[in-house]
């Protein structure tokens, strides 16, 4: 996409164009909010398991000793409270919402939790799923937190934009699956997040195999992994390869993410920590 196509009808014109002359300003925080990082976790399509790798990432922060939040911007489609057991309406104060917190102590906020039926679906025009949000940052107390992850809905559309738009994010991880079909629609993403100007921390493949519970062989399910060529060819680092796990889904459907004891996302704190030192 040519500048002038990304800036059409700037007043700045395209010379020197940045989010800052494009008048495109980070929301700030609100007083009850001390948010050190936020990392959004994003793909190109659906159907990817991409809230299963934020909770997870969140779960493994948290239990290295970091303060954790989830803010669940999948609004049409949101699973997050669901995966961690948390239901139930907000406190709120004056003009104020407090986010949920897990058994494990990861703070949450969801637009399920304030619908009076989780299955009731969400029929919005995309500005106002943008607006709801923009709402779970400026207008939820989320306190103390080293790590905010925001699950963001598939695709590139209103909600991802206002997110990479308006958000302070300290990078984005990308989840895919093995498929080349899967990576030829996650490039996609990768570009609009270029365009951004946000830095991309990694890929995470999901479903990249099965164990075989017998011999303890890895099963290819959805066939040979093309995400390491597509990393590689882009200069980003595949972050890390997750199974397709019975236990996971168990423990996903049943509210106890927070229980499932395979160690994965050892490092992402300095994954983080090395994106945000390099762009500093």
């Amino acid at each position: 996409m040519a500048q002038d196509e990304k800036c059409g009808g700037c007043s700045q014109g395209t010379e020197g164009c940045s989010q800052d002359s494009c008048g495109i300003s980070k929301m700030p925080q609100n007083e009850y909010n001390n948010i050190k990082h936020v990392i959004a976790v994003m793909s190109g399509k659906g159907g990817v398991g991409k809230s299963s790798v934020a909770s997870l990432m969140a779960v493994s922060l948290a239990r290295s000793g970091y303060k954790v939040g989830v803010l669940d911007a999948d609004i049409t489609g949101p699973s997050i409270p669901k995966m961690f057991g948390v239901s139930g309406v907000p406190e709120q104060g004056d003009n104020i919402m407090y986010a949920k917190e897990s058994t494990g102590g990861i703070k949450i906020m969801s637009l399920n939790l304030l619908l009076e039926q989780e299955d009731v679906p969400v029929v919005w025009r995309g500005p106002v799923i943008a607006g709801a949000v923009k709402q779970f940052w400026t207008d939820v107390a989320w306190g103390e937190l080293d790590y905010m992850i925001v699950d963001l809905p598939p695709g590139t559309g209103d909600v991802p934009l206002t997110v990479l738009q308006s958000m302070p994010l300290d990078g984005v991880v990308i989840v895919t699956s093995p498929q080349d079909l899967a990576n030829m629609v996650v490039r996609k993403a990768v570009n609009m997040i270029n365009y951004m100007n946000i830095p991309i921390l990694g890929f995470v493949e999901n479903m990249s195999y099965l164990t075989c519970p017998d011999c303890g062989k890895e099963i290819k399910v959805f066939g040979e992994s093309h995400t390491i060529v597509l990393a590689n060819s882009m200069g980003l680092r595949l972050i890390e390869r997750m199974p397709i796990d019975p236990e996971l889904v168990t423990l996903s459907d049943t509210g106890k993410i927070e229980q499932y004891n395979k160690e994965l996302f050892q490092g992402l704190d300095k994954i983080i920590d090395q994106q945000v030192t390099s762009i500093s």
